[in-house]
């Protein structure tokens, strides 16, 4: 009785330092066996693993990829020109002791900490080097492979990878976007003033040429319509004067003809003449008898 009662608290404490000296490490992290806040065991393969219980504790880090969304950062390029940049970062520890002594027992969170201000001066050191044009251009590929690799020899030092650097966002500082929107609004506003004005000037040689063609054509066509004219009436003469010269008095009387229809036409036709006037010579009876 006495023998199981040394027995049975024995093997609980036997169990419980077997427990406590074994963990297990996951395939999607990292764990370092600390002894007095000294490393003493690197665990990177998963499965179990041993430590001395209350002397030794463990501590896990993640083993996958991280991400790491900067703060909006403003930098100035080599025209001047003020832009607002931030960034994302994926990286990963690579060193876990290294890791450990730099960023201590704060851990992911420290290094982030540390990561985003050498990944601010990267970029500003790489942006301040070209011209807005090229940061604000859609092919950045190249600035951003500088910043990474510039990022990635000063982050070494912390035992992790920076594995790719974006720039997420590349603007104006809210208090330029005005001024800058009115100027280009000016431009655009010029440039149509412009074009207006090359409308009006081209149409307005359009209309002229139309013009001189209208009144080169009138002309042409008065010109022609005055010489063909001028050709019936010298036909029209000649026929007179060859019918004329025919019989005179064939002639005559067809003229008077001609003249009594003229002068008779109309409602309220007045004549006043002396009635032996040779006006109605070819009227009176005793000149056809003749």
């Amino acid at each position: 009785m006495k023998r199981s009662a040394i027995i049975l608290p024995a093997i609980v404490v036997l169990i419980a330092a077997i427990s406590s000296s074994v963990f297990i490490v996951d395939e999607r992290e990292k764990a370092l066996v600390l002894q007095f806040g000294q490393v003493k065991t690197v665990k990177e393969v998963p499965g179990l693993g041993f430590k001395v219980p209350l002397i030794q504790n463990v501590v896990r880090y993640d083993d996958r990829i991280l991400g790491m969304q900067s703060q909006p950062l403003e930098v100035t390029p080599l025209d001047d020109r003020r832009l607002v940049v931030d960034a994302f970062a994926r990286w990963r520890i690579v060193d876990l002791i290294e890791f450990r002594e730099s960023v201590g027992v704060e851990g992911v969170r420290a290094a982030q900490t540390r990561l985003e201000r050498i990944m601010n001066a990267a970029i500003r050191e790489v942006l301040g080097s070209v011209p807005s044009s090229t940061v604000l251009s859609e092919d950045r590929v190249a600035l951003m492979n500088r910043i990474r690799d510039l990022a990635r020899r000063e982050a070494a030092a912390l035992g992790v990878d920076i594995i790719d650097i974006r720039l997420t966002r590349t603007d104006l500082p809210d208090q330029n976007l005005a001024a800058t929107f009115a100027r280009m609004r000016a431009e655009r506003e010029r440039e149509a003033a412009d074009e207006i004005a090359r409308g009006g000037e081209a149409a307005q040689r359009v209309r002229a040429s139309a013009d001189r063609t209208v009144t080169e054509l009138t002309s042409e066509a008065r010109k022609q319509a005055e010489i063909i004219r001028g050709e019936a009436d010298a036909e029209r003469n000649r026929i007179y004067a060859d019918a004329f010269g025919r019989d005179p008095e064939f002639f005559a009387f067809t003229r008077s003809l001609i003249a009594y229809e003229r002068s008779l036409k109309g409602e309220n036709s007045s004549i006043v003449m002396q009635p032996d006037s040779a006006f109605f010579d070819y009227l009176r009876s005793d000149s056809r008898q003749e």
